[in-house]
Formats: structure tokens, C-alpha cells, sequence
């Protein structure tokens, strides 16, 4: 039977189940993990992603899958690529055959395929061993069917999974790349197809700046800079667990070329398995908080729009998050580009909003002078988005407290001396549960002409701040009660304004 998770929606909110967000994407019932094969047809959205069927901890690895028209309202479907008694269904892609390159539809009915990792159980002659597989559909999505020559792609290895597939057209033709990784060796490994059965192998990159964990769940897109279609790099993402930027799970990013065969970085690179913990905060991160984890792209959007989504989550405390039946959520999905801001090239992300801007109610406040202390607002939310800018001036901090409530209350500081921005949820609520999650990450932020712009989604489960317009982002899950639902803003010190202040979704 189907179900729909709507942003926005009028999800029962029990005791039990408070914490299940209202605008992102949770499964029913049971565990979640990294998104898988991301693809856009025909008006639809799909996203796919680990999934265990039969309860809520990690185990039984299947595709789940859901659907949206809109990036915001979504349908969960049936499971769609089940585990047996041969293989579990670790992560990968999803691509639209237009041309039908693999024979498995008709130049009619071209077929979507899904190119997954293989993690062969005890039971099968490749035990113990990962490699690449196919399956494909043709009714867009709905129903699936394992290619029966699986694996199309083995190493013999243990640990060489998380296939990110895509067609590049060259000055030598066209043909499928393939970005996996050796997840113990941090190496990203290139394979081109023409048929994505066949494969040759391209190049491999890394080992590279952060080293500390295993590198899983690749990705490799192009992007112009400031949307000048003749100027381009090409971005790669890499996962890393452990050894992130703020502990535990994380995704970092490189910035260079691919000529068709072989990546290059332009940006940062300390190369080898050292890990140069004093270099960490030179590197690119996706998001600086602990919840935003495997995230890759979809692929075929209309109008070359980059669009990726990450697990909310980190492997450090996911299996015993306070959440019940159902466990982990989805980000919101965020459209990424390239941005040259403090004389280098920048990631930018930017979400897909949930809040419409004629949504009624809401709150507004500034501009005015801030003085020393705490201004408790005559607005309270557990699911909002706050639009908030500041000049500091001379005070030593500002920022707001959100889900706030008895003895609760998560933070968003700007530092000036520092010029960092930090995300303090030691007092979020229910915190106990694991040593690593109380926790403060911070964020190099620099003012710009003396402000500084933060657009915030809250959740009922969760923070996504975006500073700057996108130019940093950090993420967490909070676990606050169901009262805990004011907020303040605050200075530290004197001299600072707020500029404005909105809050919808109240």
C-alpha cells in the first residue's frame, strides 16, 4: 500500500512520534540510508535509497523508493530492488537509456537503469566480494528486473561499491562513465561503457585530503561558473566515514577538469593516506554539521539544474537515534552551482523551499538596534523557515536560539572575533542517547559589507542552516520536546542591528 510524506502536510504527531519531519522525506516505517539513483522522467522525481524492509536498524539493504512531482511532496512506493539469499542492494545510480544502449527496452520504450553495488552473501559463489550490477525498468520505475549477467563489473574486492553513472559526449563520441570507489583504499576508480555491460577502466584519483574514514558513495558533474556556459569545472564529490570535518560522517568536494578519461583537481589537494588534520578546514565540505551524509545528484533534470540530496544522519549514533518505528530522514533538496566569492570558486546550495512565499501567517522584525542580552520574540515554531541578517558591528556575537523551551534550546552564533558561525545543540533536548551527538560545529564565515544573511529550515527533528546565500551550510538533527518551540534572537556585547527577521511557517 502507498504512502505519501507531504512538506507541509497534516502528519499525526503522537508521543511516540514527534519527531518524524513534516517537510522531509521519511520512509513509513524502518531504516533509511544513503539516497540511490536519483534520475528525473517524464515530470517525475525518483528517489531510491537503502532501505531495510523488515525493520528499523541497519540490515536487509534493498532499494526503497519514492516519487515526487515537486522535489517536496513525496509518494513512497513499493520497494523496488528487494535483497535475496545471493546479494544485498548496496548503493548506486540510476540512468534514463534514451538511445537504448543496453538492448534491455525498445527505441519506443527505452528502458531506466539502475547500476547498484552487488554485496554478495555467504550463500552466493561470489561471497563476500563487491561488485556492479544492473537492473532495469520499463514502466518508468514502477517494476524492476535484475539483468541476468550480473555483476557486469567485479574486481574481485571487497570493498568497491557505490556506482555514480552518467553519459559524457566528447570529441571522441559519446559513452557512460562510471564513478565507484575503493572504499578502504580512498580511491576513486573511472570506467567507461558503451553499453553499460562492458567496461574499461579510465583512471583513478586519490588518495586525497581527507583520509581519515572510508571514501563511499562518488559523484562527478560539470557546472559553469556563475552560469557562464564557457567557463566550467567539474565537481567531485566524495563521502567520507569516519574522518569528516565535524566528526564521524561527511562529504567532501573537489574542484578541477575531466577530459573524458581522467579527473584533475584545481583546488586543495594533500595527496596519500596522511591525514593533515591541520589542513581540515582548507579542504571542501559539502556541510559543516554532523547530518549530511552520501549525498550525490540527480541526474536528467531539465535545464542542466544540479540537484543532490543527502541521508541526515551519521554513522556514529544513527542505529540508536530516538525515533521509533521509522529511523532517519532525508535533507531537503538542494540545487548546487559554482560562485566565485573570496577570490576563489565556491560551491553555492541553495534548497528547494517548502515554504511558499504567499503562505500565510509569519512573523517580521527589524530593522533595529540590538542591545546586550536575549530578545525573547512572540513567535514560536517547531517547523519554520527564518530569514534572518545581521551587522555585528561591535559586539562579540550574535545569533538566535531556536526550539527553545524548558532547559532546552539550540543555538546559531556568529562570532565575530573568530568569523565563524556555530551550531550549538549540546542543550537540544534529548541528547543523551549517544556520547558524539551533544556537539557545536562551526563554519569559516566572513561578513560581507559587515552583515551577515542566514536563511534557516527547522524541522521537527532537524536544523539546515544556509549562510551567505549558500556559501556554507551546516546541518543537524535535534531531538527537542514538542513544547520546545520558542525562539530569541541575541548579542553579545553592543553595537550590533538585525536587520530583518522573517519567520513563515509558524
Amino acid at each position: 500500500m502507498k504512502t505519501i510524506t507531504t512538506a507541509n502536510s497534516a502528519l499525526a504527531v503522537s508521543a511516540t512520534d514527534r519527531f518524524r519531519p513534516a517537510f522531509h522525506y521519511t520512509a513509513e516505517r524502518n531504516w533509511l540510508n544513503d539516497p540511490n539513483g536519483l534520475v528525473y522522467l517524464n515530470g517525475t522525481y525518483h528517489l531510491f535509497y537503502q532501505h531495510n524492509p523488515f525493520g528499523p536498524d541497519w540490515g536487509n539493504m534493498s532499494w526503497g523508493h519514492a516519487t515526487s512531482r515537486d522535489l517536496l511532496h513525496w509518494e513512497e512506493q513499493p520497494v523496488a530492488i528487494p535483497c535475496d539469499g545471493q546479494e544485498a542492494i548496496f548503493s548506486g545510480s540510476a540512468v534514463f537509456d534514451e538511445h537504448n544502449t543496453t538492448g534491455f527496452g525498445t527505441p519506443a520504450n527505452p528502458p531506466l537503469v539502475a547500476i547498484y553495488t552487488s554485496a554478495y552473501s555467504d550463500g552466493s559463489p561470489l561471497a563476500g566480494r563487491q561488485a556492479q550490477s544492473l537492473a532495469y525498468s520499463l514502466d518508468e520505475g514502477s517494476t524492476w528486473t535484475k539483468y541476468q549477467g550480473n555483476p557486469v563489473l567485479d574486481r574481485a574486492s571487497a570493498d568497491f561499491r557505490d556506482p555514480k553513472v552518467f553519459w559524457y559526449d566528447g570529441d571522441a563520441g559519446g559513452y557512460w562513465v562510471m564513478v565507484a570507489v575503493e572504499a578502504v583504499q580512498r580511491q576513486v576508480v573511472l570506467y567507461k561503457s558503451a553499453d553499460l555491460k562492458s567496461w574499461e577502466h579510465l583512471s583513478t584519483f586519490g588518495p586525497a585530503n581527507a583520509t581519515g574514514g572510508v571514501w563511499e558513495c562518488p559523484d562527478l558533474f560539470e557546472l559553469p561558473v556563475d552560469g557562464n556556459p564557457q567557463d566550467t569545472q567539474w565537481v567531485l564529490i566524495v563521502n567520507i566515514n569516519p574522518g569528516g570535518i565535524a566528526g564521524g560522517s561527511a562529504g567532501q568536494y573537489f574542484l578541477g577538469q575531466f577530459d573524458g578519461a581522467t579527473f584533475r583537481s584545481g583546488t586543495t589537494v594533500t595527496e596519500g593516506l596522511q591525514q593533515d588534520d591541520g589542513r581540515m578546514r582548507e579542504y571542501g565540505w559539502l556541510d559543516w554539521g554532523r547530518d549530511y551524509y552520501a549525498a550525490v545528484s540527480f541526474s536528467n533534470v531539465p535545464d542542466g539544474r544540479r540537484i543532490m540530496i543527502g541521508w541526515m544522519n551519521n554513522w556514529d549514533y544513527a542505529r540508536e537515534t530516538p525515533t521509533g518505528a521509522w529511523r532517519s530522514a532525508m535533507s531537503l533538496p538542494r540545487e548546487v552551482s559554482l560562485t566565485r566569492a573570496d577570490g576563489k570558486v565556491r560551491l553555492r546550495q541553495e534548497a528547494v523551499d517548502p515554504f511558499p512565499e504567499s503562505q500565510p501567517g509569519g512573523f517580521r522584525l527589524g530593522p533595529r538596534a540590538l542591545a546586550a542580552g536575549v530578545l525573547e520574540l512572540p513567535a514560536h515554531a517547531a517547523v519554520a523557515r527564518i530569514d534572518a541578517e545581521f551587522e555585528p558591528g561591535t559586539a562579540e556575537s550574535v545569533g538566535l536560539m531556536v526550539r527553545a523551551g524548558a532547559g532546552e534550546r539550540t543555538i546559531i552564533r556568529y562570532d565575530l572575533a573568530r568569523g565563524q558561525l556555530g551550531l550549538d545543540r549540546r542543550e537540544s533536548g534529548h541528547v543523551g542517547f549517544h556520547e558524539a551527538f551533544p556537539s557545536v560545529e562551526t563554519v569559516a564565515v566572513p561578513l560581507q559589507d559587515g552583515r551577515l544573511r542566514l536563511r534557516i529550515y527547522l524541522d521537527r527533528c532537524s536544523v539546515e542552516v544556509f549562510a551567505q546565500d549558500g556559501l556554507a551550510t551546516v546541518t543537524d538533527l535535534v531531538f527537542p520536546a514538542g513544547a520546545a518551540t520558542a525562539m530569541a534572537v541575541f548579542a553579545e556585547g553592543e553595537g550590533a542591528h538585525l536587520v530583518s527577521l522573517d519567520v513563515v511557517g509558524l
